[in-house]
């Protein structure tokens, strides 16, 4: 499988943005799909995860209810739908993939990685 972040740049804050990973390869009701981040001089953190036909989602608390995480299928596509931005949320974002049923966290937890899309969001 192979997997390619877009839609990322440069918001306010409180604005939004929504990132797209395509997931091309193998038929993506497969994998179980997730977004990380990693701003400059910090560790990759996970920031949220959606199951393998989007039955559940699973996100950091550091966006809970400002950023939904969805897939159609149908379209190959992952989303992550990002709202009320802030400074903070400024990174690398990166999706991931693994074949395991269930919801993961952990950078472990994913065998696939796309490219990043970066995000910045001004004060």
């Amino acid at each position: 499988v192979q997997l390619q972040a877009s839609g990322g740049g440069l918001a306010q804050a409180g604005g939004s943005l929504r990132l797209s990973c395509a997931v091309s390869g193998r038929t993506p009701n497969r994998y179980t799909v997730a977004w990380f981040r990693q701003a400059p001089g910090k560790e990759r953190e996970f920031v949220a995860t959606i199951s393998r036909f989007g039955t559940a989602t699973y996100y950091a608390d550091s966006v809970k209810g400002r950023f939904t995480v969805s897939r159609d299928n149908t379209r190959y596509t992952v989303y992550l739908q990002m709202d009320n931005l802030e400074p903070e949320d400024t990174a690398v974002y990166y999706c991931a993939a693994n074949e395991r049923g269930g919801i993961y966290s952990g950078t472990d937890d994913y065998a696939y990685w796309g490219q990043g899309t970066l995000v910045t969001v001004s004060s």
